[in-house]
């Protein structure tokens, strides 16, 4: 049997400098003691860290204190507002401290041929980027733990929204009278009270509206009767130009239970309401209406179940064709991407060069900042989402192709090129058959991030169920957005166990 040769180490050279010296430079420059002890890439680690660290420190100082002018008053009034900024400065101090004396330790180890640096500093540098990170995040757990309790309603009404899923219409029955204001020398009539239909009654019948400064306006007391018993009637206005609004009262909407003849009495305080000129000049018509559900009709699915379903499907369709055109452009791209097939002269290998440029490029921008440009170019929709989706899908591929390509055997490659065979051939019966199971589990796996994305960048006016997603929370509507929720959850389950199921069919 062979004998296993273990691969031995060079002997590490000595210091550049003596080790005071490296901690002195350390002192000036930190970090440079450590590069001149031979450890460069310590030191240079070292040297971005601390230099990030202080900058981000003196960004967040100016950040708290930038009310003031005095740089004095401005480090004390941040260190005051933020005392996490304090501790940090405490420990950046620390941390030159630190470095000047690792700067000493590593060129005395250096000098005995040792490579053993600590990793202490390491960690130490690490939690310094922590504290800051959790200043400039703002973090604050007793908030969130504070609050959370009055989250749960919101998170209930998100995790089971399925009462807004089935709608019922209904018949809504609305008694009207009228009220005057301001008040004249001439009575305003009164309602009429009916014996057998249901009637709503004002008495003063005129008064004025609260005042924007919260004069309160005329107390009214309202008398219905003959409404259906048991079910509450709502209580609503129509300002002198139509415009429609239910009344609040204590931060509540005002509503009444009607005893067992239908019957009730309420007292309301005329609303306030902006009239605009065109209502014109005098006295003007106010309506208070009595709003009571009369019957309700059969359970049918809501507005809210048939639009996500037809946007998810939307958002389904915008995944493919996104990962279709992706595959289409990016195959023929990919082999202009792969180093051994473009490193045979000095074109090949700018055209490899310029490809992979512009993949790293494209890849780098998120496909929600192209969407937002492709919804400039065509405007909103889905096809705004197709073409940002397919942009990215392009590059991604494209380099996940290429790289798979590089990956391949060269056996074959060489054996069709010793027959004299050209490029095009040695791809078509080398290269191809390597690269088909791993072209399919990379489109799968694009096709299910695909998904994914065409929820988000509806958020941005690509198409597709994000759309609604945002509408409905910026609206507060939050079991319309529970519903889309759960359709996005369900579709890349399900489409997750599909692509599962292909890829495992192919490799």
């Amino acid at each position: 049997m062979a004998k296993k040769q273990s691969a031995q180490k060079e002997p590490q050279k000595p210091s550049l400098v003596p080790p005071i010296i490296a901690s002195i430079l350390s002192a000036i420059i930190p970090g440079l003691g450590q590069m001149l002890a031979r450890a460069f890439k310590r030191g240079l680690t070292i040297l971005l860290s601390f230099v990030t660290i202080a900058g981000l420190l003196a960004w967040r100082i100016y950040l708290e204190g930038r009310r003031y002018t005095d740089i004095k008053t401005i480090i004390l009034k941040a260190f005051q507002f933020s005392p996490i900024l304090r501790f940090v400065f405490i420990l950046l101090i620390v941390l030159y401290l630190w470095i000047i004396l690792d700067a000493y330790l590593t060129a005395r180890k250096s000098n005995k041929g040792s490579r053993a640096y600590g990793s202490g500093l390491v960690f130490f540098i690490l939690a310094v980027f922590f504290l800051l990170g959790w200043q400039i995040g703002d973090i604050n757990m007793g908030e969130f733990f504070s609050q959370a309790g009055e989250a749960l309603p919101t998170m209930g009404r998100l995790l089971w929204p399925w009462e807004k899923a089935v709608t019922r219409p209904e018949e809504i029955l609305i008694i009207s009278t009228t009220v005057q204001s301001p008040c004249t020398d001439v009575e305003y009539p009164t309602g009429e009270i009916k014996e057998d239909e249901p009637y709503l009654v004002t008495s003063p019948t005129c008064g004025n509206p609260t005042e924007s400064d919260g004069t309160a306006g005329t107390e009214f007391t309202l008398i219905g009767g003959n409404f259906n018993p048991g079910q509450e009637v709502e209580i609503w206005w129509s300002d002198p130009i139509g415009n429609e609004f239910r009344q609040r009262q204590s931060g509540e909407y005002v509503k009444v239970m009607p005893d067992a003849n239908g019957d009730f009495e309420i007292k309301v305080i005329m609303p306030y309401r902006l009239i605009p000129p065109v209502a014109g000049e005098g006295p003007k018509i106010w309506e208070v209406q009595g709003r009571q559900v009369q019957s309700v009709g059969k359970a049918q699915l809501s507005e809210e179940l048939t639009l996500s379903v037809e946007k998810m499907i939307e958002t389904i369709i915008i995944g493919m064709m996104a990962t279709l055109f992706g595959v289409i452009l990016a195959i023929p791209i990919s082999f202009l991407a792969a180093r051994n097939l473009m490193s045979q002269n000095f074109l090949t290998k700018s055209i490899y060069y310029f490809v992979r440029t512009v993949l790293n490029i494209v890849r780098s921008i998120e496909p929600l900042i192209w969407a937002i440009i492709a919804t400039i170019i065509v405007g909103l929709g889905p096809f705004a989402g197709i073409l940002a989706l397919t942009l990215h899908s392009i590059a991604a591929l494209a380099k996940m192709y290429s790289e798979a390509i590089e990956g391949i055997d060269q056996g074959p490659i060489e054996a069709v090129q010793a027959t004299g065979a050209n490029w095009f051939q040695t791809i078509v019966y080398a290269v191809i058959p390597q690269i088909v199971p791993p072209f399919i589990s990379f489109t799968i796996y694009r096709w299910d991030i695909n998904i994914r994305m065409s929820t988000v960048i509806g958020f941005v006016g690509g198409g597709g169920i994000g759309f609604l997603l945002q509408q409905w929370i910026r609206l507060l509507d939050y079991k319309s957005a529970g519903i889309a929720v759960w359709f996005i959850t369900i579709t890349v389950m399900i489409l997750d166990n599909v692509s599962a199921e292909i890829r495992e069919k192919y490799n």
